[in-house]
């Protein structure tokens, strides 16, 4: 079905616009001034033509003496003060031309005296026999001779004349002027279409500038972080007195209350990162002793056999169940604070300890890590032959890959192949590690959100362990520390996760890998 009017016309833009309506406006009023030009200038003419016609008809119409030897009835024709061309015919008491002539110049005359006369032809007859007896002037086509105005005469012997003079003059003059009016037209239109495209521009700079204003804000990241507001529209586009100063005025006032806004969000985060660090960092020693007392307790327990030897109080099955399940639980508190302190490190934007390193080995080890912890699922490698030098923090970007690698064999069931792939510098210089599996997928309504913290997919995704929600969270910050973007790909039966980071263009030493691990794990191609 094709889109209808409304969606498928492009708006023009507003400069576009005016500068097509003032064009079309001065059209308009040259064709005014022209239309109404040509038929002043017509009747002017057509009224000297038809004072011209009178004075023809005058000379018809005048008494003659009895002596007509010299011209005839028609004498009048060939006399001076009318256009060549003009016509004379004697009609009949049947209203058909008896006699005709029409006026030549120079006035040639026979040898007996006699002017010579060229009559007309039949046809040209008829046609001005045609003419109505009512004695006003008419137009007449004449065939072989164009155009006349025409009028019937009745003498003082009571014979009837017609007389007619060509239009041709005054038709010419109207065509040369409508000639020059549209030439003049269509040179204004150019001329007006310059001056109103120059004109408009000059006019819709300072919406220009507002525009702007808006455009670079609009390109600010304000949904997250730390935000200087600082744009504002220049005070000469914010004049209240003008309609673009208005647009400009409301907008700033508009920035500062977003700015206000931004200010206030910023220090909310930022006290509760700093509520954050400050209680991860205090958890961390009483998690620490817990830990250490539940293992203390169920070792002396296990080990002691009570009594007068000093050994200690014996402990239990259900007891021994109960100081594991503490040191487990302990040991999973303190890695979400361990994560949670990450965070709020990374957010605060503490420098990390960049250095030039290769992808490769950080990848190998990884997928080593993993292969022993989850020796279920299938893992698969494809590295370079090739060094891909990128400038990080290795620790950070190995805890990428195993947060990505886990996050696989967690949310998948055993025997699910997981894959990790460097690629090299693309042509915009970016490195690439992917970690993709043959699971089951994200659902679509989750796949936006997996990079929020403590987001979970636990619906469609199985999971064999228990999770804080921020691996994927570290991720993305890591990456980002790194100047880099992570995205993920999704459907049933893969999922992909890319990191992309800024490569480095000097190389680094080729890797010291570790060749066990690499022997071990199979390789999607030969392994350097």
């Amino acid at each position: 079905m094709s889109p209808g009017p409304a969606l498928s016309a492009r708006p023009r833009p507003l400069r576009t616009r005016l500068v097509l309506s003032t064009v079309v406006l001065v059209a308009v009023v040259c064709a005014v001034i022209g239309t109404v030009t040509a038929i002043v200038l017509r009747s002017y003419l057509y009224g000297q033509l038809d004072g011209q016609l009178a004075e023809v008809v005058r000379r018809a119409a005048a008494p003659r003496p009895p002596d007509l030897r010299r011209g005839g009835p028609l004498s009048f024709v060939q006399g001076g003060g009318q256009p060549i061309g003009t016509v004379g015919a004697l009609t009949g008491a049947d209203g058909r031309v008896t006699d005709s002539a029409v006026s030549t110049s120079p006035r040639i005359w026979r040898g007996d005296g006699e002017p010579l006369r060229e009559p007309l032809t039949a046809a040209q007859s008829d046609a001005l026999a045609r003419l109505p007896r009512d004695g006003r002037p008419h137009d007449v086509g004449l065939p072989g001779r164009g155009d006349y105005r025409a009028r019937s005469v009745t003498a003082p012997d009571g014979a009837t004349y017609l007389v007619g003079i060509p239009t041709a003059s005054v038709q010419e003059t109207l065509d040369t002027l409508i000639v020059v009016e549209v030439c003049v037209t269509a040179a204004g239109l150019v001329a007006a279409g310059i001056a109103a495209a120059a004109t408009v521009r000059i006019a819709l700079g300072p919406l220009r500038r507002v525009a702007a204003t808006a455009t670079r804000v609009s390109e600010l990241p304000l949904h997250e972080g730390e935000v200087a507001l600082h744009e504002r529209v220049p005070e000469a586009e914010a004049d209240p007195r003008t309609e673009v100063g208005q647009v400009g005025a409301a907008l700033n006032r508009m920035l500062g209350h977003v700015s206000s806004a931004l200010t206030v969000r910023q220090e909310s985060e930022t006290r509760v990162r700093q509520f954050v660090a400050d209680a991860s960092h205090e958890l961390r020693t009483p998690l620490a002793s817990i830990r250490g007392y539940a293992e203390l307790t169920r070792r002396t327990g296990a080990g002691g056999s009570g009594g007068a030897d000093g050994g200690g109080e014996p402990v239990g099955p259900r007891t021994r169940h109960a100081l594991g399940r503490i040191e487990s639980e302990a040991r999973r508190m303190t890695g979400l604070v361990e994560d949670l302190l990450l965070l709020a490190r990374l957010d605060t934007g503490r420098p990390q300890a960049f250095a030039d390193l290769d992808l490769s080995p950080l990848v190998v080890d990884a997928v080593s890590d993993a292969r022993a912890a989850g020796p279920g699922h299938a893992w698969r490698m494809d590295l370079p032959a090739e060094p891909v030098a990128v400038r990080g923090d290795a620790a950070r970007l190995h805890q990428v890959l195993v947060n990505l690698l886990a996050n696989a064999r967690t949310h998948t069931p055993a025997g699910t192949t997981v894959t990790a792939r460097v690629r090299g510098a693309s042509r915009e210089g970016w490195a690439a590690v992917s970690v993709e599996d043959d699971g089951p997928g994200i659902p679509a309504e989750l796949l936006p959100h997996v990079f929020e913290r403590f987001a979970r997919g636990d619906a469609s995704r199985s999971r064999a362990a228990g999770g804080s929600g921020l691996g994927l969270a570290i991720v993305r910050a890591v990456v980002a520390a790194h100047g880099g973007v992570v995205g993920v790909e999704s459907a049933a039966g893969r999922t992909v996760f890319t990191v992309r980071l800024p490569v480095r263009h000097r190389r680094v030493a080729p890797p010291g890998l570790n060749a066990v691990a690499a022997e071990e794990i199979p390789l999607a191609r030969p392994f350097p």
